[in-house]
């Protein structure tokens, strides 16, 4: 219940007056029901179906100044005057309810996009340890829950008013019969109580189901080549038959829950109904025309109590997704990179290096209470406008390495130092807007290869995407499609090649302009001829900009400046690459026989000296 108070207020926060000009506008649109029922016994009495005696009237004063008063206008005009009642509320309902969509409309939205932005405030960290699918159905399904959640507490916050002004006019006439009628609306609560319980278990096991459906779709679409080509579909059919068979037994246990709970109610509004006309009878002996009008209250009244009931369970069964939602939140504010400034690129211009990134004694585990460090005492210096490669094992720390030089990851002990300052938080987004970086498994949306460029530069004019494909070796392959540029290339790039999308991401990533070019095992999945284009590419690039290569094919780095080993996550060897390639006991020597044998290290060492 905190976490629906919680969102409550910030509904509050944002929809101001506006929200409490509605709450009153409710108790106006019941105080105008209230009088719809004021005007009935003037009415009956004007037209003598039934008398109403001079002790009810008395106690009642402004029943009989009515009676008076609209005897003097007339059967028609009274009839008018409870018309415009019934317009006057109506209209003023419309309006109400108007307004409250329009507030919750935009209040989801205001969320939506506030959630959103706080995840993408959040450090890489954060989106390591989360499951991108919950994250997912979290703004997805577990927001439209939150939503409908809100609007149904508005719901019964409307009710609840309405009862309340109906119940104090019913005190008014009959205090006794009143009292009876909220006894068996409190007894009616308590037998209900359960329901909510039980409403709310189902909203948790919903929210379970919904994030291992949505996990599990996910994964599959990611590796449907690898189920197709491995024959898996039928193994997966099995397995959405589960899942779909916990949901049928999740949606049949609430159908279940919400008949019983409308049984209990027709047949509990049956017992009280038949037990207030008996007492109402024999026991208060209630004036016929006062008896009229409770019971015209009751009949209004009981209905809301109904749906009081039933947006009651529908709370119940949001509450998870209320929780779910300000535990992301929480988590987002606590995981949040940049606390000062946000991500507004405008004002920031891209750092240039003019001598070098160094590590200093940088430690660094993912889990601060597991001894298992990532890194261990790295210190390095990478010169600026130079080609650096990173190579290793599997597992070696390459590619953490790479996070925390671009300030993906903080040090746990250690230092990141840009020309000699030291990487702090104002300057991480500096820092980024210099780099392009490329991973092994290049990111392409499905959209045109001109979208996919100007993503990175919106304002490139057709020349520039020419030649940065030109740069790229890219410009031949797109020239041949008939509609060029604006050819739509499929989900994540899918109607091209291996290569191809790498040399589109790297053509994206020179549109950029970068003064540092992160390469994170691009052409490990490259057949020979693509990786010797995007190598000549890299040779061109060399001494304009800093280049970082993390490569498994070593001959990808044969033309580095300086190569640096990495094992278990410790600098073991640093130097050129003909220098590492010549220490028979060097783990890089090994990594290099690996992959050529020993006879071609001896013949391409020999032929490089011969060049020389």
């Amino acid at each position: 219940m905190e976490h629906l108070l919680y969102f409550f207020r910030r509904l509050q926060t944002f929809a101001g007056k506006i929200l409490y000009v509605n709450l009153l506008a409710m108790v106006l649109v019941s105080f105008l029901q209230g009088m719809e029922i004021f005007l009935l016994l003037p009415l009956v009495n004007i037209s003598g179906i039934m008398g109403a005696n001079a002790d009810f009237t008395v106690r009642l004063g402004i029943i009989q100044f009515l009676v008076d008063f609209l005897k003097m206008l007339g059967l028609p005009l009274i009839l008018g005057i409870y018309i415009l009642l019934v317009i006057g509320q109506s209209l003023l309902q419309r309006n109400i309810t108007i307004r409250n969509v329009t507030i919750m409309q935009g209040f989801n939205l205001n969320l939506r996009f506030k959630t959103y932005s706080a995840i993408l405030r959040s450090n890489w960290d954060f989106f390591i340890r989360k499951r991108k699918s919950d994250i997912i159905n979290t703004l997805t399904t577990e927001m439209g829950r939150v939503g409908s959640g809100l609007n149904m507490s508005l719901q019964f916050i409307t009710f609840l008013i309405f009862s309340l002004i109906q119940v104090g006019v019913a005190f008014w006439l009959s205090a006794e019969l009143t009292f009876f009628v909220l006894v068996c609306g409190v007894i009616h609560m308590f037998m209900a109580r359960r329901f909510v319980k039980r409403a709310k278990v189902l909203g948790n096991v919903s929210l379970e189901i919904a994030q291992s459906y949505l996990a599990g779709i996910t994964d599959q679409l990611n590796g449907i080549k690898d189920i197709k080509s491995n024959t898996l579909e039928e193994s997966r059919l099995i397995w959405l038959r589960k899942m779909t068979s916990k949901m049928w037994d999740e949606q049949a246990a609430y159908i279940e829950l919400k008949a019983n709970s409308e049984l209990l109610l027709k047949v509990s509004s049956a017992v009280f109904i038949s037990l207030f006309l008996f007492l109402s009878v024999t026991i208060f002996h209630s004036h016929p025309a006062q008896l009229l009008l409770v019971i015209m209250i009751f009949f209004r009244v009981w209905p809301r109590i109904t749906v009081m009931q039933s947006s009651a369970q529908q709370i119940a069964a949001c509450l998870p997704a209320f929780k779910v939602l300000a535990e992301l939140e929480k988590e987002c504010n606590e995981a949040r990179e940049i606390r000062e400034g946000g991500f507004n690129y405008k004002n920031v211009s891209p750092v240039r290096i003019e001598y070098g990134i160094e590590c200093r004694n940088v430690f660094f585990r993912y889990n601060p209470k597991e001894p298992i460090y990532a890194l261990q005492d790295i210190s390095l210096h990478i010169p600026a406008n130079r080609m650096i490669a990173i190579v290793g094992r599997s597992g070696a720390g390459k590619s953490t390495l790479i996070d925390v030089l671009m300030g993906l990851m903080q040090p746990e002990r250690g230092e990141v130092l840009l020309d000699g300052s030291p990487l702090t938080e104002d300057k991480i987004m500096a820092l980024r807007r210099s780099i392009s970086y490329i991973p092994q498994d290049p990111f392409l949306f499905n959209a045109s290869i001109r979208d996919n460029l100007l993503l990175i530069d919106p304002n490139a004019s057709e020349e520039e995407l020419w030649r940065a494909l030109e740069f790229s070796v890219s410009a031949e392959f797109v020239k041949k499609f008939p509609r060029g540029l604006d050819t739509v290339i499929g989900d994540r790039g899918v109607r091209l090649s291996g290569g191809e999308r790498q040399r589109l991401v790297l053509a994206r990533a020179i549109l950029r302009k970068p003064s540092i070019l992160v390469l994170d095992e691009a052409t490990s999945a490259l057949d020979t001829e693509n990786e010797t284009k995007i190598q000549g590419v890299l040779d061109r690039l060399r001494g304009e900009i800093t280049v970082i290569v993390i490569a498994h094919r070593l001959s990808t780095i044969r033309n580095a400046d300086q190569v640096i080993v990495l094992d278990q996550g410790r600098v073991i060897q640093k130097g050129g690459f003909r220098q590492l390639a010549r220490e028979k006991r060097g783990l890089f020597r090994n990594l290099l026989r690996n992959q050529t044998g020993a006879a071609d290290i001896t013949h391409n060492l020999t032929k490089q000296r011969e060049g020389l």
